[in-house]
């Protein structure tokens, strides 16, 4: 009894060693070298400041920008609260507040279909994307705020869409961070 009790321990010390140590720390290594951008969180950085990451949403204000899809995330976009609200379609907090987003939305531009994107939150809380249609939506809002034109924005959008991941997965997406980024350099305002 006492020896199969040593080799249990040692059995568990070896493979808590092997399989809890030793191998994240070989893949991780592997990742590092062969997708260092990845690895470390696909990180922005614009004049040696870290401004996000292209993998996890950020709220945007104001009309000079293309705002985010909402976020249920703790307080919004907390990536240590990530994930979806728990409020089902018959909820009525949630109900009220998608109600009141349209509301608002319909006097930015009345008559103009709304995308769900614009007033649904994701399943993380911290989706970075948002749908070409929701960027066309809100294409006007920032055109004006910017002293730009439409077409000018609306090429920039285009510059950063991205199609359906190899080709059949998924759907078309916008960066919301890397648009607006891009705005601020072509707008020349920061």
């Amino acid at each position: 009894m006492k020896k199969q009790l040593v080799v249990a321990v040692l059995f568990t010390i070896v493979t808590t060693l092997i399989f809890g140590v030793l191998y994240p720390l070989v893949v991780t290594a592997i990742a590092h070298v062969a997708f260092p951008e990845n690895a470390n969180g696909s990180l922005i950085v614009r004049n040696g400041q870290v401004v996000g990451s292209r993998l996890i949403g950020q709220a945007f204000s104001g009309e000079r920008y293309f705002h985010s899809r909402p976020s249920a995330a703790g307080a919004g976009y907390d990536p240590l609260a990530s994930g979806g609200s728990t409020l089902g379609p018959t909820n009525q907090t949630l109900i009220s507040r998608v109600h009141d987003d349209v509301a608002k939305l319909q006097l930015e531009r009345p008559g103009t279909p709304i995308p769900a994107d614009l007033v649904t939150t994701s399943a993380s809380g911290l989706d970075p994307d948002i749908s070409p249609a929701n960027a066309e939506f809100q294409l006007p809002r920032v055109a004006k705020a910017r002293g730009l034109s439409e077409e000018a924005v609306r090429q920039v959008v285009a510059q950063h869409t991205q199609g359906r991941q190899y080709g059949i997965f998924g759907e078309p997406r916008v960066n919301v961070l890397e648009l607006n980024l891009a705005l601020d350099e072509t707008s020349g305002k920061r």
